[in-house]
């Protein structure tokens, strides 16, 4: 489903090299994780497959089934099925949270020819996703994440992500500043929508995510570079050792 080969990408403004040959297959059906120390280029690579401006890509390729992902813009690589999780929800103030919604399920469905959803369709679904992620009415009418607790802003992601229902799923460190309880329903959210069409990359420090998560396959990730692949084991050695015993067997 996706797949990233050889992927070098600097940053424009200080024109210094993050990512350095990353390469990763995520196939459909299957739930992915990327650790890794600070700086080592994971939120870059959520960053790069989204089209987010400030980078450049210097060598390699991904793509998304038979779409290259680089050559799209990003509201293209949204329509073709990719959707990011951000580590920092932004707020758009003056932008009702439903009319984000429907605006933008409408124009995914028009950019792949489909029938745009009717007002009822729409209230009906968003209702039943929202009260399995107990997001009340309230929240639904106020702006896209003004005032909302950090925990409200993630599960509105994973509404937004539950109603375009995409093809590859990006968590960036989406368990950033979540409480216990917080984390647990949205990692509820997340496992309902694993499917055998759907792909996921999560990016995360910590295994507690991957308690409620489990993912097929770790990643470790340092200094630009995928240096190891394991079971969910591995999230668990990082978890009781850190990751000098891992970086000192690949150095």
């Amino acid at each position: 489903m996706l797949e990233i080969k050889n992927l070098h990408v600097k940053l424009e403004e200080e024109d210094k090299q993050i990512l350095k040959g990353v390469d990763l297959t995520v196939e459909a059906g299957k739930v992915h994780a990327i650790m890794g120390p600070n700086g080592s280029g994971k939120s870059t690579l959520s960053y790069v497959l989204s089209g987010r401006d400030g980078y450049e890509v210097t060598d390699g390729s991904a793509t998304l089934g038979d779409q290259d992902l680089l050559d799209l813009e990003p509201e293209e690589r949204a329509a073709a099925g990719l959707f990011l999780a951000f580590q920092y929800p932004v707020e758009i103030p003056g932008v009702g949270n439903m009319t984000f919604l429907r605006t933008a399920v409408n124009a995914q469905r028009k950019a792949r020819g489909e029938e745009e959803m009717s007002a009822a369709d729409f209230l009906k679904l968003v209702r039943e996703r929202a009260k399995a992620l107990k997001i009340d009415a309230e929240m639904l009418k106020r702006p896209v994440n003004v005032g909302f607790s950090g925990g409200e802003k993630k599960r509105n992601e994973i509404l937004q992500m539950a109603m375009l229902e995409p093809r590859m799923c990006i968590l960036d460190e989406t368990d950033s500043g979540l409480d216990v309880d917080a984390m647990k329903l949205v990692s509820e959210g997340v496992n309902a929508l694993r499917s055998e069409g759907r792909g996921f990359l999560v990016i995360t420090h910590y295994q507690r995510l991957l308690d409620h998560i489990k993912p097929d396959v770790v990643h470790i990730m340092a200094d630009g570079r995928i240096v190891k692949s394991g079971g969910p084991e591995l999230a668990l050695e990082v978890e009781h050792n850190g990751y000098s015993d891992i970086l000192s067997e690949v150095a």
